[in-house]
């Protein structure tokens, strides 16, 4: 009769290896991550969007998330924010990284924006404007869904064009 099975010492080889190779994979699959700036700059603005949906509902106040198309990058401010405070607030915008673009923002209703400005408006009652909007890098796209009624903002790893129907703010947008 034998005996079915592996020893200790064919296990801990085993081990060992599969070790060996986390040791090796790991740090690259983390700076591979970590440095994708494109995933970052799309964090960075769902980021800002879920922190402005709370601050609406939390101070019951309106606020925007602004976008510059040719200058890419974007600030936020309160609704009630005066002229002169919002142009202070723009210089300090965060800016993208070099080569990543706003290619287009599209709100319902209206013609896709291609250059200069677009704003996203979080309403004190937890909703947000719907907008789609896409970031792009070289040949690599991101488009960015803000649902009005829903607390996320979806995201897709290529470019969609969405289009704004009737079924379509049925669902939500």
């Amino acid at each position: 009769m034998t005996d079915r099975g592996y020893t200790l010492i064919e296990l801990s080889v085993v081990v060992l290896l599969i070790g060996m190779m986390l040791l090796i994979a790991v740090p690259r699959v983390r700076d591979a991550l970590l440095s994708d700036d494109l995933k970052a700059t799309t964090r960075q603005i769902v980021g800002a969007a879920r922190e402005l949906r709370n601050e609406a509902v939390r101070e019951q106040l309106d606020y925007v998330l602004h976008l510059d198309l040719n200058q890419p990058g974007f600030w936020t401010y309160s609704a009630d924010t005066t002229a002169e405070k919002r142009a202070e607030i723009r210089k300090g915008a965060i800016r993208f990284p070099e080569g990543i673009r706003i290619a287009d923002v599209r709100h319902p209703e209206e013609v896709r924006k291609t250059e200069g400005e677009a704003s996203i408006r979080f309403f004190r009652k937890g909703y947000m404007e719907p907008t789609v909007v896409h970031l792009v890098k070289d040949d690599r796209a991101f488009t960015l869904v803000f649902n009005p009624f829903l607390q996320a903002v979806s995201i897709y790893e290529k470019y969609v064009d969405f289009i704004f129907n009737e079924d379509d703010r049925a669902a939500g947008l």
